[in-house]
């Protein structure tokens, strides 16, 4: 702060990211941003240099999902700016707070295409909450207070600040409480709807075959107690969305698992048979529901959601709740009477038979590496107890699959975009926002590859992560698609890889190469043992499937189901 009490532009974006509780922020400086990296100095935040802009977005979201607080990117023109479009793609389709910062060419620069000059706001308009372009150092710090209050308020996900050199180098007086948000007002949900309430009560109250969906939203809201009280009073089962593992307890007595393209075959049929669906904090994506016109067709339907453009979008409903779901279920709770519904849990288990061998402690081994051996083994040796980042393809199924999670935000995977290159940089952050906790990273050979150079950054950072690649030496999901549905037609999924062991070695970290099983046990000790990042690669089965899978377009109980051989698939039979 100068004599006059004043601040610059850039100082202004220091004060403003420590007043909200900022203590971390990912980024790579440039021209456009430079004031503000020359002020960054003076100020106790943490900055993470990383390879790439897209990973800083990465970072950023996995220090959102893991922490519950906003992330922070911050990136210069040009380039620097649309090398986040990606990330923010990623956290506006998982709904992620996240603030990214960005420079601007100076503003009579503006339309010129000057130097590095892009417009990222018009660019980044569909895949954010909102987006400034600020030109005076004034109007900094009501931009990013205002950012700060739409990220997480409502339906959390990114807002972009854009702001010119000259306004982060003239200066203006810092007003804190002048600059309160008030526009974000429109994004806060409404109070819960007496006669939505009334009507819900009447169809839970009714129902013989309901099923909650467990969305992402129950996490968001900070409702796991109020559904699981839900579910325990009403004697509900409820199944979970990809996004939603972990938002309630996968070992809990009434938790069917993961729905959907591939979800179980029992939990399939239970959405397909129930007769009232209570949908919590998700969206009925397309990976969910399968055939529109053939999904749940005997249920009535209750959606209760923040976003009211959801509601009715994809699937009609009978009651749709806009609302904050704890406050929702805390004013529908008292009135929820108690139910016994052991007939139609019994008919679950009985669906569900023995074909679940992912339950018991030994998937069978036959001389074969599976991914599946893998997340199971994976699961056993942390207890369930860490947070899985994983990339996107066949592992994220596997580990949605045979790694239960009981914790919340325990699982951190880019569901609504599906990001390869996620894991890796999404890690960072996560360990970075909870240094205390076991995080581990699990990747597929070519998703790795999209962003490996963020070992460098881990290195650096000193950021103790722990990495399994799991390798079968193609574009394991698309070639599953090719096998299934191209008549076998491999096109360009075939993917060869570096030495994994040795490229970790090149950034300094230990990496080891398991190929029986025998030996994932001592090699996931002496990762773990490990005082810094760590790499473990898995030569595992090559033309392995996950199983079921409902294929797209077609009905939800339209599955294809796994071979009955292990050796056939990796997989247990179902």
């Amino acid at each position: 702060m100068s004599q006059d009490g004043t601040h610059t532009g850039a100082q202004l974006i220091w004060e403003s990211l420590l007043r909200e509780g900022v203590d971390t922020v990912f980024g790579y400086p440039g021209g456009a941003i430079l004031p503000t990296y020359d002020a960054m100095v003076g100020y106790p935040i943490r900055h993470v240099l990383v390879r790439h802009e897209q990973s800083a977005a990465h970072m950023a979201d996995g220090y959102a999902r893991a922490s519950g607080r906003v992330g922070v990117v911050v990136a210069t023109s040009g380039p620097g700016a649309t090398n986040l479009v990606t990330g923010l793609a990623t956290a506006m389709l998982d709904s992620t707070p996240l603030v990214a910062i960005t420079g601007q060419v100076g503003s009579a620069l503006l339309g010129t295409d000057a130097f590095q000059e892009v417009d990222i706001t018009g660019i980044t308009i569909p895949v954010t909450k909102h987006n400034y372009l600020v030109t005076g150092a004034e109007d900094i710090v009501p931009a990013l207070r205002e950012a700060f209050a739409v990220a997480r308020s409502g339906r959390p996900g990114p807002v972009l600040v854009d702001i010119t050199k000259d306004a982060q180098q003239s200066r203006a007086t810092l007003d804190w409480e002048a600059a309160a948000p008030q526009r974000h007002r429109r994004h806060l949900p409404p109070p819960p709807d007496s006669a939505g309430l009334a009507r819900a009560l009447e169809l839970i109250r009714h129902a013989k075959r309901p099923v909650i969906l467990a969305g992402h939203g129950i996490q968001l809201a900070g409702a796991r107690a109020e559904v699981l009280a839900l579910a325990e009073r009403a004697d509900i089962p409820f199944a979970l969305t990809l996004l939603g593992l972990g938002a309630v307890p996968a070992t809990h007595p009434l938790s069917l698992g993961m729905m959907g393209m591939h979800g179980e075959s029992w939990v399939n049929r239970a959405i397909q048979e129930a007769d009232l669906l209570l949908a919590l904090g998700m969206r009925f994506d397309d990976r969910v529901t399968g055939k529109l016109k053939a999904y749940a067709p005997n249920a009535r339907k209750i959606h209760i959601d923040i976003d009211a453009s959801e509601l009715n979008k994809n699937v009609p409903v009978e009651v749709a709740i806009a609302g904050d779901l704890l406050e929702v279920l805390r004013a529908l709770l008292p009135e929820v009477p108690v139910a016994d519904r052991s007939s139609w849990l019994g008919t679950i288990r009985e669906w569900r038979g023995d074909s679940a061998v992912r339950d018991i402690q030994n998937l069978p081994d036959d001389g074969h590496l599976y991914a599946a051996h893998v997340m199971h083994d994976l699961w056993r040796l942390t207890k369930g107890e860490a947070v899985v980042v994983t990339d996107v393809g066949q592992h994220q199924m596997w580990e949605a699959q045979y790694y239960k999670h009981d914790g919340e935000r325990s699982l951190i995977t880019s569901g609504g975009a599906g990001t390869m290159g996620f894991a890796l940089p999404a890690a960072i952050g996560a360990k970075l926002a909870r240094p205390e906790a076991e995080v581990w990273v699990v990747a597929g050979d070519g998703g790795f590859q999209m962003t490996f150079a963020e070992l460098m950054t881990a290195v650096q950072e000193g950021v103790k992560v722990h990495i399994a690649i799991i390798n079968n030496g193609y574009l394991g999901m698309v070639r599953q698609w090719q096998a299934m549905f191209y008549e076998g037609r491999y096109a360009a999924t075939p993917i060869l890889s570096p030495d994994f062991v040795k490229l970790a070695e090149a950034f300094g970290i230990p990496g080891q190469r398991v190929e029986a099983r025998g030996d994932l046990a001592a090699a996931v000790a002496r990762a773990r043992a490990a005082a810094g990042p760590s790499l473990i690669e898995f030569k595992v089965e090559q033309e392995d499937s996950v199983y079921p899978m409902v294929p797209a377009g077609a009905a939800l109980h339209d599955m294809i189901r796994r071979p009955s051989s292990l050796a056939e698939t990796g997989s247990d039979s179902a």
